[in-house]
């Protein structure tokens, strides 16, 4: 009997045409995990204001960075799917899903039907509500309604995972560390709200370096990202920042924002900046285009000169070996049952 691997990303539109991006703005955004709002709320804010806005803008946004084979993020996990099936061998079967739009959940789930165990592996190697939560819960929704039910390991998070580190490091490494004046370690950004919802201590934005003592903390397992990346390729304290991007909304997002300290470090004279992105492990549109243009040009305009991106971990032999370890460590574990089914 084999044990089923699922990856699953966050999702892509498949084309970048205005009614495709629309499709998959409108799923996305109106997950309840995305906009923590009440239902009604949540459909007038997306389908009334922020589709009709954007939905263009995004297409042409999508368009910019989309390759003759297709979206970069799917390419890049499908390439990760087979490169990890021959790591694994012939006792996995892997499937890649999205979480939104195609290939679905359902959908790998569905090709791994059958497998004696399953293993579910978000994208994302810090653990938030908007994402690798959604995935969890997205997973039992469909399960529960299966007749037979099989093991399940959910994998929540790695954020300091050696050979995730490792990985990152060997990307960087491919650029002339010593070249530059300043490291940034950009992440996707969430509402404090969801912050201070997930806060299993009582201390999130209360206490003074909160994310620094918070395992169970979106923030604090990017703050460990960070802080094993630097150990890892020694760059001093005093060289590197730890921002968050990609922001919607007017409702405050956890802070410092990547893209105000952007512009100060370069009114600051920090000529030549390296952005690392380790909440991504592929390319994709937060970074191709919001750091990699939409940021780059900000900078330049504010008296920066460079400003460079490290490539996304896409099909690296490390990260292929990152999840390959992973995937083990949980497979051999006293795996979990649906509630339902204990």
């Amino acid at each position: 009997m084999k044990t089923g691997v699922l990856l699953v990303n966050l999702g892509t539109p498949s084309t970048p045409s205005p009614r495709d991006v629309k499709r998959y703005l409108t799923e996305f955004l109106t997950d309840g995990r995305v906009i923590d709002l009440p239902p009604v709320q949540r459909n007038l804010l997306v389908r009334g204001i922020i589709i009709p806005k954007r939905y263009r803008q995004s297409a042409a946004l999508y368009k910019s960075i989309w390759e003759k084979e297709g979206s970069p993020l799917l390419i890049h996990g499908k390439k990760v799917e087979g490169l990890l099936q021959k790591r694994l061998g012939e006792d996995y079967r892997v499937r890649l899903a999205m979480r939104y739009q195609s290939p679905s959940i359902e959908e790998g789930l569905k090709a791994l039907m059958g497998c004696q165990k399953l293993v579910i592996f978000p994208m994302f190697p810090q653990y938030a509500s908007a994402t690798t939560g959604s995935v969890h819960q997205k997973v039992f929704e469909i399960l529960s309604k299966w007749a037979i039910i099989p093991e399940v390991r959910f994998i929540s998070q790695y954020p300091s995972h050696p050979h995730l580190i490792e990985a990152f490091a060997k990307r960087a490494e491919e650029r002339d560390l010593e070249s530059y004046d300043h490291f940034v370690f950009s992440y996707h950004g969430l509402p404090q709200r969801q912050i201070l919802k997930g806060d299993q201590k009582g201390i999130c934005l209360k206490e003074k370096d909160c994310c620094q003592n918070n395992p169970t903390c979106y923030a604090s397992q990017c703050f460990a990202t960070t802080r094993e990346i630097t150990k890892k390729l020694r760059i001093p304290h005093g060289m590197w920042s730890h921002t968050y991007q990609s922001r919607l909304g007017k409702s405050p997002w956890i802070e410092p924002y990547t893209d105000v300290v952007l512009q100060n470090l370069a009114i600051k004279k920090k000529k030549r900046v390296l952005v690392f992105c380790p909440s991504f492990v592929a390319d994709c549109l937060e970074t191709l285009e919001e750091i990699g243009s939409q940021y780059r040009q900000e900078f330049q305009n504010s008296g920066g000169e460079t400003l460079d991106l490290v490539k996304g971990l896409n099909d690296h032999p490390k990260w292929i070996e990152t999840i390959e370890s992973l995937i083990h460590d949980n497979a051999s574990r006293t795996s979990l049952r649906l509630p339902s089914e204990r």
